[in-house]
């Protein structure tokens, strides 16, 4: 196998985090290194000789700084194949063979969100930078090139174990891993043009990324392509699984809709509520949710939108489950909490932005918004000869909230802001009604005085029919089919209140 040898180097960075050994290993090495402005007064520093770029190239610094490596002594450098007419060409135009090039790119994504000056945020995009990293690894089979301090300690490794010189394989990974930095800055910087365009075009370019135990399944791989730190501190408990992460999100998405209300307590599982209230306490809220389905909290995913307090830590700690969410604990709740080392405890440092939905399927990818729209009274349009109370409208939309995360087909009743029975992913919706009236029942609770949402309408009457038997007063959904009036009829003559939305809230 050919190793070549590094003879020559180019550094010219934006960070010089661990630059400071690389240095020196080049240094031992006898490797002539160039280099421009800040780099080259680090470098010197560091008391290691550098040669300037201005001096090869006779050119200095230009246009404030945007013009200083573009040039063909540069260039011509890197991108010369190793080969007689290349190399003839270098010697006619006294071009040196350059061997290793250390180059990192302008923060534009930091720039991007720590500032809205558009100034600031053009003067981020390299020119130099990204130019000299395709060359580069272009010309891998030749040059050497290193696009980020990430790759700093790799590069130690390679000089010391292999004395300054690399084999393709070498050069190619370092190539590879070139082309991730300047595809995912490229990315970056079309995003920030693209953000208010109508044209549509997909692109997702994400660096960080963990890798699971698994996927939903033992047999599955699983990777999580983020930053979780973001938005969550983890503090107790084991990593976080494939199918935790899919719930925590469902978890996350159903809160922040109650992220401003009153005490709010969830339990899921499978993506899906099986608990939710709203008390003037966690501790109460706690409670009310548990009563919901204690069956299916097992194992569920647990999410507060207050302090969780030593009280509720208390109660909570006598069931089991896999994930707690909350923005904050007390430090005596944490103390009982943290007893049980599997479980997983999270600290919701905010609620995400609401981003483009994406899902692969077929032979591609398909988008869409998220779906944003608030339950509110403002857009409740009573279709009934009765109006509903104050409280019936509190139900009506917490019960609809709920529903919206729920699987279609989907129906909930909910009683003083409690979910007290749910249907959820039936093939129709009276199979999901009459789900949710017998979970009702199978936990407890008396349906009569209850409300109805649905997340879709009604084809046919006979929902209103089988929620009035049960004892339904109230019910909501978005409206919009041809037989609304039938439904409607039969609420009017029995008494019940029927509010549409005009929004449905299909989730597949």
């Amino acid at each position: 196998m050919e190793f070549k040898k590094i003879n020559t180097a180019l550094i010219s960075v934006y960070h010089k985090e661990g630059l400071s050994t690389i240095i020196k290993n080049l240094d031992d090495l006898g490797v002539t290194i160039y280099s421009t402005g800040g780099t080259q007064k680090y470098i010197e520093e560091q008391g290691v000789q550098v040669r300037t770029v201005e001096g090869l190239t006779s050119y200095p610094s230009i246009l404030d700084g945007r013009v200083k490596t573009l040039h063909p002594k540069v260039f011509g450098g890197i991108l010369a194949k190793r080969e007689d007419s290349h190399l003839t060409q270098l010697d006619e135009y006294d071009i040196p063979e350059i061997d290793l090039i250390i180059v990192d790119l302008y923060p534009f994504e930091d720039t991007v969100r720590n500032t809205s000056s558009e100034e600031e945020i053009i003067e981020k995009i390299d020119i130099g930078g990204i130019s000299l990293i395709r060359a580069a690894a272009k010309n891998y089979r030749d040059v050497l090139v290193v696009a980020s301090k990430d790759e700093y300690a790799l590069l130690h490794k390679l000089l010391q174990e292999k004395n300054g010189a690399s084999d393709v394989q070498d050069r190619q990974e370092f190539a590879r891993r070139a082309f991730k930095v300047s595809s995912h800055y490229d990315t970056a910087i079309f995003d920030y043009f693209n953000q208010h365009s109508d044209d549509l075009v997909y692109k997702k370019s994400i660096h960080q990324h963990k890798v699971l135990r698994y996927g939903e399944n033992p047999h599955q791989r699983g990777v999580f392509f983020g930053d979780l730190e973001e938005i969550f501190e983890l503090i107790s408990g084991k990593e976080l699984s494939y199918n935790n992460l899919v719930d925590v999100d469902a978890a996350v998405s159903l809160m922040t809709e109650f992220k401003q209300a009153e005490p709010t307590f969830a339990i899921l599982k499978h993506t899906n509520s099986c608990g939710v209230a709203i008390r003037p306490t966690l501790y109460e809220a706690w409670q009310a949710a548990l009563a919901c389905d204690n069956i299916s909290a097992f194992g569920g995913i647990l999410i507060a939108n207050r302090s969780v307090d030593l009280k509720t830590a208390q109660a909570i700690d006598q069931i089991f489950y896999e994930v707690l969410i909350a923005p904050d604990f007390q430090p005596d709740a944490l103390e009982i909490l943290t007893k049980k080392k599997k479980r997983i405890i999270l600290r919701l440092k905010k609620y995400p932005e609401p981003g483009p939905i994406t899902k692969t399927l077929l032979n591609g990818v398909i988008m869409q918004d998220p779906d944003t729209q608030v339950q509110a009274a403002a857009m409740l349009k009573t279709v009934t000869k009765n109006e509903p109370e104050s409280t019936q409208v509190d139900d009506l939309l917490f019960a609809a909230t709920c529903a919206k995360h729920l699987k279609s087909n989907t129906i909930v009743l909910s009683k003083n802001r409690q979910m007290i029975g749910m249907g959820c992913g039936q093939t129709s919706r009276v199979d999901a009604l009459k789900q949710a009236v017998a979970k009702a029942r199978q936990f407890g609770f008396d349906v009569q005085g209850a409300v109805m949402a649905s997340d879709a309408f009604f084809p046919f009457p006979d929902c209103v029919e089988i929620a009035d038997q049960a004892g339904v007063t109230a019910v909501i959904q978005p409206g919009g089919s041809i037989k609304d009036q039938e439904s409607i009829d039969y609420c009017d003559k029995h008494g019940l209140v029927m509010v549409t939305t005009g929004v449905r809230h299909f989730k597949h």
